[in-house]
């Protein structure tokens, strides 16, 4: 089970972009550059959690039936398996 959260961080000269479980308060670099990264997000599941998928909260949504957290383009809940509603814009 992780006991930090992930995020992902970018380099600002280059664009590129590396996810890394991180401590709050703590300097990344990159590790070509050795730039320091700036965070752009933190993934979902949130630790301590087993999962390792990484979600980004705006990619995902709320089953209706069950309560719990799918990916937006998912017709089907893959907790319980029933037709999720269509998503309003």
């Amino acid at each position: 089970m992780r006991a930090r959260n992930r995020y992902r961080f970018r380099n600002p000269a280059s664009g590129r972009e590396v996810i890394l479980e991180a401590e709050p308060g703590k300097t990344y670099l990159d590790r070509e550059s050795g730039e320091p990264l700036e965070v752009t997000g933190m993934l979902l599941p949130a630790a301590p959690s087993e999962s390792r998928l990484p979600f980004a909260p705006e990619n995902l949504r709320f089953c209706p039936h069950c309560g719990q957290l799918a990916q937006k383009d998912l017709n089907d809940c893959p907790t319980c398996g029933r037709r999720m509603d269509p998503i309003t814009r």
